[in-house]
């Protein structure tokens, strides 16, 4: 392994000594008194005593959690119960540096829509005890859903922090995802306020969405107000404007929850019908981020940045820098507009400490040719990250050739699902080309073969055998549990089953190979095949359709739809742009395909579902008589033509 992933980067003895890590296992030495060779060992006893471990975390970070009768009366999984009695609330964390620190910077600002602007802490303290003024006015009680349609904008952090911190429910839908796509996720949860932003503009173009935004609205029987955000003009009838709505001067309410309140609800992607609502806990969710930001290292002289969606989990994610007391820089526009070296101006221009973004990213950079390192000053530039797919090896040669020889590269991969990460970085380990550093203390992530047996050196199912406080409370309206059981626990009963391909080495890196499943995942965005088939479907000419997402090791993912046309009707190039418009417009331009090709019949099983995991597979390089059963297949001479498709358009040279 060492051989296949040469060192890129091993940290000089400054950096080890100064790494959060570092600290916390001089702490547990002090305070505990325990002592770990290395690493690994640290590792061993977080996974193994994880009561011992997580109230390590809460006293060594000095959270806000108070009062529990016990860590954990039952280690099982679902249902653990965490912290019983237990009091905090996520926004007591966020907003602690505003008391010590109230005119240094908290947010910076890049947008194509607003530009370039600045909040002290002072001024987000007062912001968001202003917001929930207006939320109190509104009826907005604790336990109540405020959705939102915003971009990654101080608005955004402001509103969830009110809402937070007054023990209410917060859930988010970027501003560029369709009509369908956002009343999917926020019809299940039957909201009390709406608050969106009538437009933005990217790469140089002005969006309009009020339109859209009407129509979202009437389709929420249960709002009892709408708060625009106005970017293109006067709000619209039956809007409030954001100003009228944050008028009022107040404290900060922050109303201490049981542990596990409700505080956000995201949603997995859909693959199998409508998006999952998954609930998160106040107490879960700060726990998983303080231990992140251990693994990130940061602290409250950095200044992050993760290049991110709105409704990507890393804009949940990116708080955990916020609530160690980081400056946070939130990027709002085209990443690459007017070229890929925009983002890296930015980085420059604040002089951040972190960036971290999309594995994408990173190669899309590396595809254009640039160098950052020399056309920018980044000095100030000691940590990078990257996810939502694999990076590849080139990637990594060209970060440290062409961003920063000595720029500590830290990739991590984890979930929506859980609010967290399974794999993370250590400061104070080198970096292996195309490996992730370690397994995430406090998370017993392991490698699964069918039988549920672990393996080192091999290629596994990402599995977690012990609770994690950040895992999902339920999913909304899930009453009796079935949908998480059927989600992550019936693989390997008792266990998690997270649904990637991953390799853990003997050292304790691991290498992940994509999605195990049939979720698309595009840049960092993760979408279930149904909203697309939902999109596809829905013009006549169109029949039946399949889309598998292709992620390979080392390069972009490639997304090929197969569709079935009405008799009479051809897939010319006027077709193919109409398909194009339907997902643009209903669910969101990141999921246009790469190609799109007619077929006869969509493969299906016996019982009518689309076979996507076999296709997938063997477009993936599988074996065409192992990557499915033909006697299991309602259609078994409908798989030819994707046989066909794997030999001609998905070999090395075409591709």
């Amino acid at each position: 392994m060492a051989d296949e992933n040469p060192i890129l980067w091993t940290p000089g003895a400054n950096r080890i000594e100064n790494a959060r890590i570092a600290q916390y296992m001089r702490w547990l030495e002090a305070e505990r008194g325990l002592t770990f060779p290395d690493y690994n060992a640290l590792w061993d006893w977080s996974v193994r005593e994880i009561e011992d471990f997580w109230t390590s975390i809460i006293a060594f970070c000095d959270l806000p959690i108070s009062g529990w009768s016990e860590v954990l009366p039952e280690r099982k999984m679902p249902g653990a119960d965490w912290f019983p009695g237990a009091v905090t609330n996520f926004a007591a964390q966020m907003l602690k540096p505003a008391e010590i620190r109230p005119d240094d910077t908290a947010i910076i600002l890049q947008s194509e829509t607003f530009g370039r602007q600045e909040l002290s802490w002072g001024e987000l303290k007062a912001r968001v005890g202003a917001t929930q003024a207006g939320l109190r006015a509104a009826g907005v009680k604790r336990g109540d859903r405020v959705v939102a349609v915003l971009p990654n904008s101080p608005e955004a952090l402001i509103s969830f922090l009110a809402v937070a911190g007054m023990g209410a429910i917060w859930s988010l839908c970027a501003p560029d995802m369709g009509h369908v796509a956002i009343l999917d996720r926020f019809r299940q949860i039957d909201p009390k306020l709406l608050i969106a932003q009538d437009g933005y503009v990217h790469a140089g173009k002005t969006i309009d969405r009020r339109e859209l935004l009407d129509g979202i609205a009437t389709d929420l029987p249960g709002l009892r107000q709408k708060v625009m955000v106005p970017t293109l003009g006067p709000a619209q009838d039956g809007w409030t404007t954001w100003a009228d709505f944050t008028t009022h001067e107040a404290a900060p309410q922050i109303d201490m929850v049981p542990f596990s309140h409700p505080l956000w609800i995201v949603y997995s992607s859909g693959t199998t019908g409508n998006p999952k609502p998954i609930v998160h806990g106040h107490g879960g969710v700060l726990l998983e981020g303080t231990k992140q930001s251990l693994h990130q290292d940061l602290g409250p002289d950095d200044r992050f940045c993760w290049l991110t969606s709105s409704g990507w989990i890393m804009w949940n994610a990116q708080w955990a820098a916020l609530g160690q007391g980081a400056t946070v820089a939130l990027f709002d526009g085209a990443p690459n507009h007017p070229d890929m070296l925009e983002v890296w101006r930015m980085v420059a221009r604040e002089g951040l400490t972190y960036f971290g973004a999309g594995a994408a990213f990173f190669d899309g950079c590396r595809k254009a040719g640039i160098r950052p390192g020399t056309e920018l000053d980044l000095s100030a530039l000691r940590s990078l990250g990257s996810t939502g797919s694999p990076l590849s090896q080139e990637g990594y040669d060209w970060i440290y050739a062409h961003v920063k020889p000595d720029v500590w590269l830290a990739p991590i991969s984890g979930g929506t699902d859980l609010a967290g990460a399974f794999v993370l970085g250590n400061p104070m380990m080198p970096v292996r080309a195309g490996e992730m550093q370690c397994r995430a203390l406090g998370n017993a992530v392991r490698a699964f073969d069918e039988e549920g047996r672990e393996v080192i050196g091999e290629v596994g199912e990402l599995v977690c055998t012990e609770p994690l406080p950040s895992m999902p409370l339920m999913f909304w309206g899930d009453d009796d549990g079935s949908r998480l059981h059927e989600s992550y626990f019936d693989t390997y009963p008792g266990i998690w089953r997270h649904g990637d391909w991953i390799m853990f080495t003997p050292e304790g890196g691991s290498i992940i190979y994509g999605r195990s499943d049939a979720t698309i995942n595009r840049r960092g965005l993760r979408l279930g095949s149904s909203e697309i088939y939902r999109a596809v479907e829905g013009l006549d000419e169109v029949m039946d359709s399949l889309v598998v997402d292709l992620e390979f090791l080392g390069r972009e993912s490639f997304m090929p739809l197969f569709v079935v046309m009405k008799e009479g009707h051809a897939l010319d190039d006027a077709m193919r742009d109409r398909i194009r418009s339907a997902i643009r417009a209903q669910v969101s331009a990141r999921f246009l395909p790469d190609d799109i090709v007619e077929i006869a019949e969509v493969p299906r099983t016996l019982s009518g579902k689309k076979l996507e995991v076999p296709v997938k597979k063997l477009l993936l390089g599988g074996d065409p008589e192992k990557v499915v059963n033909r006697d299991s297949m309602a259609n078994p001479d409908s798989f030819d033509p994707f046989i066909a498709y794997a030999m001609t358009r998905m070999s090395p040279d075409h591709a």
